[in-house]
């Protein structure tokens, strides 16, 4: 079993991969925002569901596969690697030549070759793969730090470049070309693996017995996401579309990050001690408490400071996405129960469970989003924060099927974290209440916020501050 230091480690490594990667495209968003109208950011956004398909086929749970194996060897990881190339050949040609009839469909003539150049991506990043998922499991985060860090920089910098040159939408078209191709080349080196001239269908069938079920949960709900997106950008205007896109990107961003950190690093280390029932469902309450601990201050304290943050990151004439941010931030602040109930899954080799889940949690989500269309964009993304509550309460279903914590006991372990968490958001609003100015609503609910947060904890002797400190040691 790893230990305390390894996680810790692992944690802080992760999370600055994860951080570099995602804090440069945030960056570079409000930098694009910035410089363009709501209208022409939304022309990325229509193609995310297209994108997403794509990567999510290409992948086809072969990384988690890998991952949870553990016995894999060279001949494991060659199969999924000649896979995953050819499978991104054929789908960019698949995107290439619908290119036109994406373009028609959203009335958007330059979405033809904006959607040629962008699919580019999917081959470059087949090539990595296996490159990344061999570091993930040797819990190598800081070499995949290094490899995104240095390609986040550099892609950064070109697309900056891009964008004060004014070529507006191209400039975030550029970045993401360039950000890949260095990524993948520095997995390559960091990874120190070569693939063999071999294709093994035994290996490919017992891996893909386990990630064909990851695969078609995957593409429900990738499918399930984006076609918000695709519904939007067709039903309503370019501009609402861009509002929801940004409020989507903004809410999304700390829970879907931190989330990620965790999971990447316990769930390996999970898959070694899978066997092993308490010391199983131990790990996952401490790190369920200590992911919900960070997370949902900072969502509530999102929504909180909405007003104030995009005044002064987007300007004024990004205004309307605050309504939908506040209301999405309280969607995604439940991400971190969800994505660990659906973690312990793949842990014990369930991911037929997985594929159970998300067939019924996708009805139900299906049914909430063609009854909520019928409004405006606001009431759809209302309908997210009743499908968040529906996806934790089926997801605990299946999961407390493989360890003893059900519903009673996961609700009284994050409970207190967000009694407390609604408190300090309340504080924190009414703050902003008392100031005009932007920057002093802003920095002063901040401060309060923190000062509250962590007092309460003390005062309380809430246990994740103690996790967190053991972390550090």
């Amino acid at each position: 079993m790893s230990s305390k230091k390894q996680v810790a480690k692992g944690v802080f490594w992760s999370a600055i991969e994860r951080f570099s990667v995602q804090g440069s495209s945030f960056v570079l968003g409000i930098i694009i925002a910035r410089l363009l109208d709501p209208k022409d950011y939304a022309l990325i956004a229509m193609l995310n569901i297209f994108m997403a398909l794509a990567q999510s086929v290409i992948d086809s749970g072969f990384a988690n596969a890998l991952i949870q194996k553990k016995n894999r060897t060279n001949t494991d990881y060659t199969t999924v690697f000649y896979f995953n190339i050819a499978v991104s050949v054929c789908l960019y040609l698949l995107l290439y030549i619908c290119s036109p009839f994406i373009s028609d469909f959203y009335n958007q003539p330059e979405l033809d070759l904006i959607t040629k150049v962008v699919g580019i991506s999917l081959i470059i990043n087949s090539f990595g793969i296996v490159q990344q998922a061999k570091l993930t499991i040797e819990l190598d985060f800081k070499r995949q730090a290094k490899a995104s860090l240095t390609a986040v920089i550099i892609g950064g910098v070109i697309g900056f470049i891009f964008a004060y040159k004014g070529f507006g939408v191209w400039a975030l078209v550029i970045q993401s070309l360039s950000n890949n191709l260095i990524k993948v080349l520095l997995y390559w080196i960091y990874a120190k693996w070569k693939p063999m001239l071999t294709f093994s269908y035994s290996s490919f069938k017992e891996l893909f017995a386990f990630g064909s079920k990851l695969l078609a949960s995957g593409l429900l709900h990738t499918i399930y996401v984006n076609l918000y997106t695709l519904i939007i950008g067709k039903r309503f205007s370019p501009i609402d579309l861009g509002f929801y896109n940004r409020a989507f990107v903004f809410a999304q961003f700390p829970s879907n990050n931190i989330t990620n950190i965790l999971i990447r690093v316990i769930y390996p280390i999970q898959c070694n001690i899978q066997d092993e029932k308490e010391l199983l469902e131990s790990s996952f309450v401490k790190y369920m408490k200590m992911s919900c601990y960070i997370i949902f201050p900072m969502m509530l304290g999102l929504c909180a400071i909405a007003e104030p943050l995009v005044r002064i990151l987007l300007t004024d004439k990004w205004l309307g996405i605050v309504p939908l941010l506040r209301i999405l931030c309280i969607a995604f602040m439940w991400d971190p129960v969800m994505r660990l109930n659906n973690s312990i899954l793949q842990v014990k080799k369930r991911s037929d469970y997985t594929l159970y889940a998300e067939i019924l949690k996708k009805i139900c989500a299906f049914i909430i989003l063609f009854i909520t269309i019928n409004w405006d964009v606001k009431v759809m993304c209302i309908g997210l924060v009743l499908y968040a509550i529906i996806d934790v309460a089926i997801i605990i279903f299946f999961s407390r099927k493989v360890i003893n914590t059900g519903y009673i006991d996961q609700v009284i372990h994050i409970l207190p974290i967000l009694v407390l968490s609604a408190f300090t958001a309340t504080v924190m609003y009414l703050t902003t209440l008392f100031f005009t100015d932007p920057f002093i609503q802003l920095t002063v609910a901040l401060l309060i916020g923190i000062i509250i947060f962590f007092l309460m904890s003390t005062i309380f002797r809430f246990q994740q501050l103690t996790i967190l400190r053991e972390l550090r040691q």
